[in-house]
Order: structure tokens, then C-alpha cells, then sequence
């Protein structure tokens, strides 16, 4: 397959259908926009350049273009009239930068079918070069065609046209081979062709279907490729099209990881973006979200019920029942359940982050342990070090945000409040029901709370009549 000059993704229109103050290109389909996952593909296949034709609110498209992929090229439609106007403003403005393509294929795609794969591109540009064609659709066979366009052949497989439903015979109708709206054509015929498309038609738009015409009239051959899997040319105008591409795009993701080594006890409750990656023999129990970047490793296991956002987890670590963004999990550690691991947090080897633990902005170190009902917040906890239940690291003073460091091996008595800035040295102890407020020496204990006192006979003197005043008063009969 030659690489092609150019892929040009359309992606000018509003969506008004979608219902939504955001671009209908810019909606997500597991974890990456609509036009993302078309850029994805385009560049897979080594095109020369990519070029978005930009419209309805194209500052943002542009911004979030710029950002995930640098390389792409944006022309503008400021106005909407048809998918051939929109081929031939990009043309002009390319060519007003000194760009022209004047050999080789140019693919033509939408922006809102993040289904295509960069098999069916392939297969569509080699069908291309075989048939030495003009212009070459991308097609799919549906068992309900109605409404779609049908692809028209003659005796020997070549395209004779594309006729609308509404303009269609009755032996026309029974086709079910119908037009994508995408295209691969020669370079050289697009550009001399696409200056004279009309604008003669009911919605007054010029189309890149009347240039399958142009090219039979010209006497260049006109090919067609049915995708082989109809899915790929599926697009998308609302919300209930959306869901359903996410569906069948969850179906492939799971698909592949579970082909590569990955278990999944249940691929009906697995949710996995596009851009994760995972390593053959982890597992992904069920109720597993994995979101951005997350990278999980081999022989960890995630869930149930977990959702990780931008996370590393370690080999054979344990997360379940967490929720983290942003964080990393090493090797061997134990999340879970119920974890809230914020951005920033860092839980080195053999660690743990045990039930009701939330964790932000901080390094927990190896084999370290926060076990229970417990808020870490920028801090530093060396290796071995052990946090009791129910302590906080009181991090924030209603102004800034100050560190904690707890060194290896100390020893956080359950209920201590550690407010910062503050050290609690290697091998250190608080005791239980501490409030630390200064440094606490290596291998010192720090005690810090207030002696008690027992006031006896006070249930009976403030409390009399009462349950607990009974309880008082039979614990003292039997004594």
C-alpha cells in the first residue's frame, strides 16, 4: 500500500442533534474525542499529512487538536455547504500555503466515525491502486439499507454511480451495499475535478458524490470497497448513536486485551479507555473502570469495583474497591477497600493504603503501611513506617498547604493529628490521642494530650432518670 499524500477528516459541522454546548467532534468515545480517535487512525496509516477542516466552534477544536496532536493540520469551512465545499476551501487554503498534492491517493473521512480502523484504510487504499481508480468509496453492506444511498455496479464490479434512497428504482432499493461518506481519490483528479462541482441540488451544497459522476463521465474508473466490518463506517448525530459506537468500541478494546493475556472476570462491566495499557496476566475483576492513561501491570489485580484514572499499578499489586487519579501504585502494594487516592499520591513497593484511606500529594514508602481511617495529605512516610487509625496529617492552615515527613520505621499511635510542618524522626513514636505540633526526635516518644480525670458520682448528679444513670447505679450495687 502506498502511504497516502494526504487524509483529510471532516469535521466542520455543528451536530445540532447531539444537543450539546460542546462540538459534536470533541465528545468522547472511551476516553478520546470523536475526531481523536479518526486523527489516531489517519496517522497509523503513515500519511503524509493530516488535515482537519475546522467549523462550528473552531477555537476549541483547534486548542484540544493542538494539544493531543501536534502534527495535524487545520484548514477552515466558515461555512457549511456541503462535503465537496469543504474538500475544495481546504484545497485553496493549502495551496494559498504552498501545498499541493500532486500525486498519489487522498483519503477523504469523517470526523465523527471513531470506529475506522486502520485495517479498512488500508484495505480501502490498496483497492484503490488495484483498480488504478479515480475515486474509490469506502462502502458497508447492511441488512436494513433504507435511507442510506446505494452503491450502483455494473457487470464487471466497477461503480456506475451512487444513487439516494429517494431517487432509487425498485431493483435499486433491494441493494444493500451503501455509500460511507468516505473516500479515497487520485490527487490529480480531485484537484482539477473539484473546482467544478454545482450546487445544483435540493439543499444547494456541493457533495464529493457528484464527483463519482465526473469520473465516469471522464471515463476513469470508479471502485468500492465494502468494509468488512460495517461498523467501521458507522457515524454519529446523537446521543443514542453515541452510547452505541461506545459499546461496540468497549467490545474491541476488551476484545483485544483479553487476545494479548489480560483476564477479565466479567468483559460486560469493564470499562477500559482507549489509551490504556495493560500487561499480559493481570486481572480486572468486575465493576473495573480503567480511564486515561492507566497502566496496569502483570500479575496485579484490579477491583471490583475499582476506577483508576491516569494510575500506574505496580506488578502484582492488590487494588480493590478504589478510586484513584492520577496516582501510582507500586509493585506489591495493597489498595483497598474503599481508597481514595488522590493526584500525586505515590505508594512504593510492598505498601499499603488499607479501608478509608485517602491519600494526596504524597510518597508512601516501601513497606509502609496507612492501614485504616486515615488522611494523608502532603506528606513523606519512609519505608517501614506504620500509621495508626483514624490519624490525619493536618496539611492546611486556611492559607497554604505545608509537608509532613514521617521517617522509616516510626510508629503514628492510632487518633494522632500531625500538623504541619512538622518531622517525626526514623524509629519514632506518638502516642495515641497526640496532637504533634513540633518534631519529634529520632527514636523518641512524643506524648501530647491532656492528663484525665475521672470525676466521680457526675452520671448521677447531672444525668438522674436516665438509662445510663441506672447502669451506673447497678454497676456500683454489685461492686
Amino acid at each position: 500500500m502506498t502511504p497516502p499524500a494526504a487524509v483529510i477528516v471532516l469535521a466542520a459541522g455543528e451536530g445540532t442533534r447531539m444537543k450539546s454546548a460542546t462540538p459534536k467532534v470533541l465528545h468522547q468515545v472511551c476516553g478520546r474525542s470523536l475526531v481523536g480517535h479518526v486523527v489516531t487512525t489517519a496517522e497509523s496509516i503513515d500519511a503524509g499529512q493530516v488535515v482537519v477542516v475546522l467549523g462550528h466552534q473552531r477555537e476549541r477544536v483547534a486548542a484540544h487538536l493542538a494539544e493531543s496532536f501536534p502534527r495535524v493540520v487545520t484548514t477552515v469551512q466558515a461555512e457549511q455547504n456541503g462535503t465537496g465545499h469543504a474538500v475544495r476551501v481546504t484545497l485553496d487554503q493549502l495551496a494559498d500555503q504552498g501545498v499541493t498534492w500532486d500525486s498519489g491517493p487522498v483519503v477523504v473521512v469523517s470526523g465523527d466515525s471513531p470506529l475506522l480502523s486502520e485495517q479498512t484504510l488500508e484495505l480501502l487504499i490498496a483497492e484503490h491502486e488495484s483498480a488504478q481508480a479515480a475515486v474509490t468509496v469506502l462502502s458497508a453492506e447492511l441488512p436494513d439499507p433504507t435511507g442510506y444511498g446505494r452503491i450502483v455496479r455494473d457487470s464487471a464490479g466497477l461503480v456506475q454511480g451512487i444513487v439516494e434512497h429517494k431517487d432509487a428504482t425498485a431493483e435499486q432499493l433491494a441493494i444493500r451495499e451503501v455509500n460511507s461518506g468516505m473516500y479515497v481519490f487520485d490527487a490529480g483528479f480531485l484537484r482539477a475535478a473539484i473546482a467544478g462541482l454545482s450546487t445544483d441540488n435540493s439543499q444547494g451544497e456541493e457533495y464529493l458524490t457528484d464527483l463519482v459522476a465526473v469520473a465516469r463521465a471522464d471515463g476513469r474508473p470508479v471502485a468500492a470497497l465494502a468494509a468488512p466490518d460495517p461498523d467501521d463506517t458507522l457515524g454519529i448525530n446523537n446521543r443514542a448513536q453515541l452510547a452505541h459506537v461506545e459499546a461496540i468500541m468497549r467490545h474491541r478494546i476488551n476484545h483485544h486485551w483479553m487476545i494479548t493475556g489480560v483476564t477479565m472476570r466479567d468483559p460486560a462491566t469493564t470499562y477500559i479507555d482507549a489509551d490504556v495499557s495493560l500487561e499480559p496476566d493481570c486481572v480486572l475483576e468486575p465493576g473495573v473502570a480503567l480511564r486515561g492513561v492507566t497502566v496496569v501491570a502483570a500479575g496485579a489485580v484490579v477491583g471490583p469495583d475499582s476506577t483508576l484514572i491516569d494510575t500506574t499499578v505496580g506488578a502484582e499489586a492488590r487494588v480493590n474497591r478504589v478510586h484513584s487519579e492520577s496516582a501510582v501504585i507500586g509493585p506489591g502494594a495493597t489498595v483497598g477497600p474503599f481508597t481514595y487516592l488522590r493526584p500525586a499520591a505515590d505508594l512504593g513497593p510492598d505498601s499499603k493504603a488499607g479501608a478509608f484511606v485517602e491519600i494526596k500529594n504524597a510518597v508512601v514508602g516501601q513497606d509502609a503501611k496507612v492501614p485504616h481511617l486515615t488522611y494523608v495529605g502532603d506528606a513523606e512516610i519512609g519505608s517501614g513506617a506504620n500509621i495508626g487509625a483514624s490519624s490525619v496529617f493536618v496539611n492546611y492552615d486556611g492559607v497554604s498547604k505545608s509537608r509532613t515527613v514521617v521517617g522509616r520505621e516510626a510508629r503514628v499511635g492510632s487518633d494522632t493529628m500531625l500538623v504541619a510542618p512538622v518531622v517525626v524522626g526514623p524509629g519514632a513514636y506518638t502516642a495515641a490521642g497526640s496532637v504533634i505540633v513540633e518534631d519529634v526526635p529520632a527514636g523518641a516518644l512524643a506524648i501530647a494530650r491532656g492528663r484525665q480525670r475521672n470525676i466521680e458520682g457526675w452520671v448521677a448528679a447531672n444525668r438522674a432518670g436516665t438509662p445510663a444513670a441506672e447502669a451506673a447505679a447497678d454497676a456500683e450495687g454489685q461492686e
